[in-house]
């Protein structure tokens, strides 16, 4: 066999037993600890926050508080990548609007402790929500998730429905979300050829109950406002209309033409999300 053919199939190899080891986990999550910018640089008061989870993890977030009398809170989830120093910028204009915004790293990412999965995740960004609740007053509360955040959000918020969790969410606005974890996961395999041959085995490591398609429809009636971009190149726009077609009313549908998770660059795309939180 040839040189070239053999460091292929020893590729296949090694990629195929890291994966199966770790599942698809590794498709999700790319954390890191840079500080890439922190909210006194773009003049935000803002306060450190450290949470204990139950399963004895230490998650660092952001209190960002509004500037003025505060209309209510956003909870936001940032996308797969980084850290909540590299997303603040997605959620800086929301205090000169009139909103505290909390932002939280999940495990592995940025302060917090631990390495990141998706049942982990799940619980990290529950444990973010329940601080907000016991630990600020009682304005209304929307949950903002992007990309992965959105995928995490749409569990959180679909729980706290159907186990009528007090208080309730006002809003749930999902910006690039994919309609499921493992649908997601097959997709991104099967567009590269070393991994094509495993997308439907390494799909199946992923349990079936992450599909947010399948769940989406259990946050009513929450008000839920999809948004997704049709440049989009990470999350493919028909991601977007997949949820948006199993949500429940009332819902919104808002259909921009930006890169991934570049939304709110857009000042009109900022005006809809806010018209949206206050009606």
């Amino acid at each position: 066999m040839a040189a070239r053919p053999k460091r292929l199939l020893l590729g296949l190899i090694l990629a195929t037993s890291l994966l199966l080891q770790a599942g698809c986990s590794g498709l999700f999550f790319y954390p890191d600890r840079n500080v890439y910018i922190t909210p006194d640089r773009l003049n935000l008061s803002y306060e450190d926050v450290y949470l204990e989870t139950g399963d004895g993890e230490t998650l660092h977030g952001w209190w960002l508080p509004s500037e003025g009398a505060a209309k209510g809170h956003i909870y936001f989830l940032h996308g797969n990548a980084q850290n909540i120093s590299s997303h603040l910028m997605n959620v800086a204009w929301l205090p000169e609007r009139g909103y505290n915004v909390f932002l939280i790293d999940y495990r592995g990412y940025g302060k917090s402790t631990g390495a990141p999965d998706i049942e982990g995740t799940l619980h990290d960004a529950e444990t973010g929500l329940r601080w907000l609740i016991n630990n600020r007053d009682s304005k209304p509360i929307a949950l903002l998730g992007q990309s992965l955040g959105g995928a995490l959000g749409i569990a959180l918020a679909s729980e706290w429905s159907q186990r009528n969790e007090e208080p309730a969410l006002d809003a749930v606005i999902l910006d690039g979300t994919f309609s499921g974890f493992r649908t997601i996961a097959r997709e991104k395999l099967s567009a590269f050829w070393l991994t094509w041959p495993l997308q439907i085995p390494l799909s199946w490591t992923i349990p079936d109950n992450y599909e947010g398609s399948d769940y989406i429809e259990d946050i009513s009636p929450t008000p839920v406002m999809i948004i997704h971009s049709v440049r989009d190149g990470i999350i493919p726009f028909h991601h977007g209309q997949a949820l948006y077609e199993a949500a429940r009313e009332p819902k919104v549908f808002l259909q921009t033409d930006t890169p991934h998770a570049a939304t709110f660059v857009i000042p009109a795309y900022r005006d809809k999300v806010i018209e949206f939180i206050r009606q």
